[in-house]
Parts: C-alpha cells; sequence; structure tokens
C-alpha cells in the first residue's frame, strides 16, 4: 500500500463530511418531510467527490445526514446540555450545522476516534465560520468528548 493509498480514506472522509454539511446546512432551509425525501435532497446536495474516489465516501456522507436528521431531537440535546445557557435558536446556523455533524459522529461512531470527530469539526468551521466558531465549536465538543470519556453516555471512546 503506497502513502496515497493511506490518505485516500482520510481524504474521502473529510470530502463527505464536508458534503454532509452542506446538505444539513441546506435543510434549515428546505426540510424533508420523511427518509425519501431526505434522500432526494442529498443527492441534489453538492458532490465534491471527483471521479475515482472511494465510493465510501458517498456511502459516509449519506450516514452522517441520515443519522443527523433522525436523530436531531437528542442530537439538539446534547449541545443544549453542553452549550452553557445558549438555546438552540440562539446558535448562528453555520455553527449549529457543523455541532449536529459533529455530536452525531461522537455518539454514533464507535470507530471514529474522539480526536478526528473533534479535529473534523474545527476544520469545517475554519472552512463555513468566522473567526469565533471555533472556539464556540471546540468548547462544546470538547464539553461532550469529556462525558464520553468518563462514561457519561453508551458509547465507549477514550480522549
Amino acid at each position: 500500500m503506497t502513502e496515497s493509498d493511506d490518505k485516500k480514506p482520510i481524504v474521502s472522509r473529510r470530502k463527505a463530511r464536508k458534503q454532509a454539511f452542506e446538505c444539513l446546512y441546506g435543510l434549515i432551509f428546505e426540510s424533508a418531510a420523511d427518509e425519501r425525501s431526505l434522500l432526494r435532497l442529498f443527492k441534489r446536495c453538492p458532490h465534491d467527490v471527483a471521479e475515482g474516489d472511494d465510493p465510501a465516501g458517498q456511502d459516509f456522507a449519506w450516514e452522517l445526514v441520515q443519522g443527523v436528521w433522525r436523530n436531531q431531537r437528542d442530537i439538539d440535546a446534547a449541545i443544549v446540555r453542553f452549550s452553557k445557557n445558549w438555546k438552540i435558536s440562539r446558535i448562528a446556523k453555520v455553527e449549529l450545522t457543523i455541532l449536529r455533524l459533529a455530536v452525531h459522529e461522537i455518539l454514533s461512531r464507535p470507530d471514529i476516534p474522539l480526536r478526528v470527530s473533534l479535529n473534523e469539526a474545527i476544520e469545517l468551521s475554519k472552512r463555513y465560520g468566522d473567526e469565533n466558531s471555533r472556539n464556540f465549536i471546540n468548547g462544546i465538543l470538547d464539553a461532550l468528548a469529556k462525558a464520553v470519556d468518563s462514561g457519561e453516555f453508551e458509547i465507549q471512546k477514550d480522549l
């Protein structure tokens, strides 16, 4: 396996997270009534997957979008719990979308280390957020990660 082969899944997942973010952000303005309409909206989202990329990236993006959509109530409850007096309605839509994506990944993907989920959320905040986004997102996700690490959630991950 070459060095470029080692990096391919990372690049593919990063692109998938970007695609999932863009799709989830779009859902703020055009909601999906059911999974069929969610899939239609997902297929219309921008795809940053180049010819020949691993199709698993598309599957990963869809899993993220579907997971956030299905579990948004629980995800939002976790965000409120760790955001220290922030109501969901007061969180900027870009930051809220990044948080939803990261919280879903942290709480539902035991195969992805906490630090990877946190770092990927920070990368999204650098790309789409403003200068305050990174610290805001990092503060909430760091508190969640510590709670996961201490066993407050069913998922087992180390910090």
